[in-house]
Formats: C-alpha cells, sequence, structure tokens
C-alpha cells in the first residue's frame, strides 16, 4: 500500500512538474486582464471557471489520446506549433489594432455577454491557444507517452494520477485568473493602457517563437529528407 502512494505521489508530481511551468498560471493571468479588459468582475469569474474547465478537457485527453490523434491525421508536433504560433500571433494582433484601448468609462461600464458569447469567448482565445498553446499540448503528449507501467497500474493509478494533477493544474489557472482583476485596479487607467500594449506585444513574441521552432523543425526534416535523397541517388 505504502508503495502504491508513493508511485502515485510521484507520478502526480511528474506531470505537474511538466505541466506547470509552461502553462505558468500566475503568468498568464495578465494577458487573461488583457483579453477581458472589456467584462465585468462577474464575466471574469465565469471566464476563469470556464477556462480552468476547457483547459483540463484539453489537457487530459492530450495526453492519453493526443499522440494517436496526430498520428491518424498524420500531423507531426512541428506543424501544430506553426498553427498554434499563427493563433497566438493573430490574437494578439487583434489586441495591438484596438487602437484606443479600454476608456474609463467602458472600464466603469463594461458591456455584458450572454452565457454562449462568453464560453466561445473562454474557448478561443483565451483557453486555446493562450492558455493552453501548441507547447503545452505537446508537453501533455509527451508526458502521457512516459506515464507506462504494468499491469493494472497503466489502467489505474496512472490515469488517477493524471486525473488528479490535470485537475490541480486546472484549478490553479482558475485561481490565478479569477482573483487577476485586482492587479487591474491597482494598476487605473492610464497603468490599463500602457500594460495592454506590453501585454499585447509579449503575446506577439510569443506566437512568432512558438511558430518560429515549429518552422524551423520542419525546415530542418525537409533538409534531412533532401539530403537522404541526394546521398541514395550518388
Amino acid at each position: 500500500m505504502t508503495d502504491t502512494l508513493i508511485v502515485f505521489a510521484s507520478k502526480v508530481l511528474f506531470v505537474i512538474a511538466a505541466l506547470f511551468p509552461i502553462l505558468n498560471p500566475p503568468g498568464h493571468a495578465p494577458l487573461f486582464l488583457s483579453l477581458t479588459v472589456h467584462n465585468t468582475p462577474e464575466e471574469r469569474a465565469i471566464l476563469a471557471r470556464k477556462v480552468g474547465i476547457y483547459s483540463f478537457m484539453l489537457l487530459l485527453p492530450s495526453m492519453f489520446i493526443g499522440s494517436y490523434v496526430l498520428r491518424i491525421f498524420d500531423i507531426t508536433l512541428p506543424f501544430v506549433q506553426v498553427g498554434g504560433g499563427i493563433l497566438v500571433a493573430i490574437a494578439a494582433w487583434e489586441m495591438l489594432a484596438d487602437k484606443h484601448g479600454p476608456s474609463p468609462e467602458e472600464q466603469a461600464e463594461p458591456h455584458q455577454l450572454d452565457q454562449n458569447a462568453l464560453s466561445q469567448r473562454a474557448f478561443y482565445p483565451i483557453t486555446f491557444p493562450i492558455t493552453v498553446g501548441p507547447g503545452s499540448i505537446t508537453v501533455a503528449i509527451t508526458v502521457g507517452a512516459s506515464m507506462q507501467g504494468k499491469g493494472l497500474e497503466s489502467f489505474t493509478l496512472l490515469p488517477l494520477a493524471s486525473f488528479v494533477a490535470v485537475s490541480l493544474i486546472a484549478y490553479s489557472l482558475y485561481w490565478s485568473y479569477r482573483y487577476a482583476d485586482r492587479l487591474l485596479r491597482l494598476l487605473g487607467p492610464n497603468g490599463t493602457m500602457v500594460f495592454l500594449r506590453l501585454s499585447a506585444f509579449i503575446l506577439m513574441c510569443l506566437g512568432v517563437q512558438i511558430f518560429w521552432e515549429g518552422l524551423t523543425q520542419l525546415i530542418l526534416q525537409f533538409t534531412s529528407a533532401h539530403f537522404d535523397i541526394v546521398v541514395r541517388m550518388k
């Protein structure tokens, strides 16, 4: 029994140690604020809860079936990075294209959104690709592939440990986003304007970086395959 608990705890910590740094819930909280500056505190609370749920729904299946899904459609991880990087960059560009930003009146009286609109916005772009992007999905797929056991352990202990670990990570995302609006009150209108521009620029840089990493891998794969063909012809 003790050995089982030790294995269970080690697997939970392994998943958290792999996913938490790349998801970085406290670090993503400012980006969440930037994307929800026009929403009311009540709507931010709803969005934070939905982002936590959607993140869980993306990460856990990615760990167990992500590699099989990519294999079915013959998609490699570099293509996921390229596509995800483009989506992140587009979301950042939309933030930068908001020339006027939120006025004090807009902050005082945010416009209301219905539940369907909140759900759609919570999934895209807040959950995917900003919170759970190509990088975190790649890590989740890799972690799932490495979570191997013997006998019943692979069917009971490992899935349970993964469920617990991803649940804790999703809750940390919810908690970080739920109370991120306190930062907005401290910034004020002018500070919020500067904050939005910096967050959008950082997000744009992240999107370009993700895109470039995927493109670099594709170029290396192409040149390597081309080199092998040339060698064989000789």
